[in-house]
């Protein structure tokens, strides 16, 4: 979602109060399957994140420093150039998160390329970081970005079918006369811990020709693109989550089919194996609908469980009244041993939508057969009317057992405390106002 989206979902929300909607303990939302297990939300003291946070929570444990790594860094010809990323250390999730804002520090970030040149375009947001195993200090980290770009930073070169052509664009968020973001996924590595970084390329990316343009898009929010990822570990692969925002197959405004461009959308899975993170242009597979085989540019197949039917207002993210689920975050659960994902709820234009929503999958190898694609129908965790939620995630708790085992957003245990970025009355604030324990 990035990009201050916040601003007009401020314009557009009807506020209707700020009461949140939770399920009691003895009234916990039905789960069709026996075997499926559940979310309890418990509430608990009320968090207020300290620095600028619009994306997934990505964090590593170096050593016995757990330490963090939100914000947005880069070019943005619509809000402006970006020195919000930034990272914070602590002894454990607690402290860290109860950080000021004048104790977070700037890493070394590579600087933007002229367009039209090879380099790093747009802004970027840490989304995810994966820790070398193999690096036994800790120190040697892949983060896995958001990266926003518009024609005027990354021009159309013929030569190479790569950046986007400004015409017929849609609108973006500061009114008719700006521009729509195109999104895409890139990978940085870190040698020090998370204190400098070097970008190493595009994981995966939507082309031209998927775009969606006037006078079909009219959602407020992408022009097109692959964006808001999580990435877990799972064998020898890295496993993207992340929200499909592109037109399955070529555009072109004669032939825009709105069911078509729905099917083919939102949340999504690629992966790349992890001896490809080094230099990853290119190596990536999307799911295809059967295997991991679409290219890395290519047309692959959403997740088919959280794909909204149209029959309940699901609809194409281009649409200003589409519903789907977006911005994805995925945690393995030592618990469960299960797999978590959290994920918010768009219903109007500019990712307008006051829930957010959790779903299981009970499979450890998300390589075999179509173990990626099982997870369970989603089901209410959070409602608040009048706000605009997303971006929900698990963080561990300061206790014994999450310290000792480094719990982490992607590694948690049976309770974990809950974050979301809410805007209401235009405050766009980073939360956790609840806890959230599992059980089978």
């Amino acid at each position: 979602m990035n990009t201050q989206k916040v601003y007009l979902a401020a314009v557009l929300l009807v506020l209707c109060g700020s009461v949140a909607f939770i399920w009691p303990v003895s009234r916990q939302p039905h789960f069709p399957h026996p075997a499926t297990p559940r979310a309890v939300l418990i509430p608990a003291e009320r968090y207020l994140f300290n620095s600028f946070v619009d994306c997934n929570m990505a964090e590593a444990w170096i050593g016995d420093t757990f330490r963090i790594f939100p914000g947005k860094y880069g070019e943005d010809p619509l809000w402006g150039d970006a020195r919000d990323l930034k990272y914070a250390d602590g002894a454990h999730a607690e402290e860290v998160f109860n950080r000021r804002s004048d104790e977070f520090t700037e890493p070394v970030m590579p600087k933007n390329a002229p367009p039209g040149t090879e380099g790093l375009h747009g802004a970027v947001w840490f989304e995810t970081v994966y820790q070398d195993a193999k690096d036994k200090t800790g120190k040697t980290l892949f983060a896995v970005y958001h990266n926003e770009n518009y024609p005027s930073t990354l021009p159309y070169d013929a030569a190479t079918g790569k950046g986007y052509i400004d015409a017929h664009w849609p609108q973006g968020l500061k009114g008719p006369e700006t521009a729509a973001a195109v999104c895409r996924i890139g990978i940085m590595k870190s040698t020090d811990g998370g204190k400098s970084w070097v970008n190493k390329g595009i994981f995966i990316e939507d082309l031209q020709s998927r775009l969606i343009l006037k006078p079909h898009n009219n959602g407020i929010n992408f022009a097109g693109g692959v964006g808001d990822p999580s990435a877990v570990a799972s064998g020898e692969y890295l496993y993207l989550f992340y929200g499909e925002y592109g037109y399955p197959g070529t555009y072109a405004a004669t032939t825009y089919d709105p069911e078509l461009e729905h099917k083919g959308q939102c949340i999504s899975v690629a992966r790349i194996a992890l001896k490809d993170l080094e230099n990853p242009q290119g190596k990536a597979k999307r799911w295809n609908g059967k295997s991991f085989d679409a290219a890395y540019d290519g047309i692959g197949a959403p997740i088919a469980s959280l794909l909204i039917p149209k029959s309940q207002g699901g609809g194409p993210a281009s649409s200003a009244e589409g519903k789907y689920y977006w911005g994805p975050s995925v945690s393995w659960n030592t618990y469960l041993q299960a797999w978590v994902m959290l994920m918010a709820k768009a219903e109007g234009p500019s990712w307008q939508g006051s829930s957010l929503y959790v779903s299981f999958n009970t499979n450890a190898d998300l390589g075999k057969g179509n173990n990626s694609q099982q997870w369970s129908t989603p089901v209410l965790l959070v409602e608040k009317p009048g706000h605009t939620l997303w971006y929900p995630s698990l963080q561990p708790l300061n206790t014994k057992e999450d310290i000792a085992n480094k719990h982490t957003c992607l590694k948690m245990g049976q309770q974990g405390r809950l974050f979301f970025k809410d805007n209401y009355e235009g405050k766009g604030e980073y939360v956790s106002e609840y806890m959230v324990r599992f059980e089978k």
